[in-house]
């Protein structure tokens, strides 16, 4: 299958070692792209499409051989005043697809801010733990992905999905958003999570108005230069919609957000890094490979 192996060989050496903030900051050479596997019935965007098994599987296939590093399972949305469901439910939902796509030779990350979730699906084959949380939600995470040793994404995190959009106040965004990760880094260090494995992502949309990502989107080399590696996450988000909105005010719709994901993940690209997480991988790995080629060229 095209593209895929495990997530970060290769690329994160070129980021810098953290807290470095004296070397360049160029970003991986080759980002990394996270394909989007919801296997859930409400999130916003492809809700109910992969709840089946064999249609879940299937897909995280087809996002494999377009060129995805890594599929992301989901089993719980985290969409904007989306309601929790219960651990065994998320567990339920996942375990089987992660042990599926794991076997088939794909690396698998699990999306997940519960501990015992993220423990079951490091079982089954996932091999990097995507908690919107940071670390928030579950304090015993820290300790499955210190025992483990796998990879862990510490997102910028404020409250869960009922509560998010109340928690949207910055005196600077960009400036609160990076001290508020790297408070989640200490805490993942002072619980013996190796400084490695670590990877941040300033978390479009949690806890953000729309002209809180497009800052973020634009100073994303500040987070870059903190010497972590960075994922961006703005497929098909709320704040394209509104930026394309047609003349009567009404968003573009859900389905119609792909060329404006892919102008963020190039830019995202440029700014340095490690990867994006997206719901059209053929296309973000179309873009990826432009991007690549400028850059050889250059």
């Amino acid at each position: 299958m095209r593209g895929v192996h495990a997530p970060g060989t290769g690329n994160v050496d070129a980021v810098t070692t953290p807290g470095d903030l004296s070397a360049p900051q160029e970003g991986p050479a080759r980002p990394e792209i996270m394909g989007v596997l919801n296997v859930t019935p409400d999130s916003f965007s492809d809700g109910g499409r992969y709840l089946d098994f064999s249609d879940a599987v299937a897909h995280g296939e087809q996002m494999g051989a377009e060129g995805a590093d890594l599929i992301d399972v989901g089993g719980e949305s985290t969409r904007p005043g989306a309601d929790r469901v219960d651990p065994a439910t998320e567990i339920g939902r996942v375990v089987d697809v992660v042990a599926a796509l794991s076997e088939r030779g794909l690396a698998v990350s699990i999306d997940t801010t519960r501990a015992a979730v993220a423990a079951a699906a490091i079982e089954a084959g996932a091999s990097v733990v995507n908690d919107v949380s940071g670390g928030l939600a579950d304090p015993d995470m820290a300790r499955v992905v210190a025992d483990t040793g796998v990879r862990w994404v510490l997102m910028h995190w404020r409250g869960h999905s009922a509560d998010m959009q109340r928690l949207q106040h910055y005196e600077n965004v960009v400036a609160d958003v990076k001290a508020e990760l790297e408070d989640r880094v200490e805490a993942a260090l002072d619980s013996g999570v190796d400084r490695s494995k670590l990877i941040l992502d300033p978390g479009l949309g949690f806890a953000k108005s729309a002209e809180h990502n497009w800052r973020l989107s634009a100073h994303l080399d500040e987070f870059v230069a903190l010497g972590y590696p960075v994922l961006f996450g703005s497929s098909r988000k709320s704040y394209l919609g509104k930026l394309l909105e047609d003349e009567s005010g009404k968003p573009r719709p859900v389905g119609q957000r792909e060329a404006a994901t892919l102008a963020t993940s190039v830019l995202a690209f440029e700014a340095g890094v490690w990867g994006v997480r997206v719901h059209d991988v053929a296309g973000t790995a179309d873009a990826r490979a432009v991007w690549m080629a400028t850059r050889r060229a250059r």
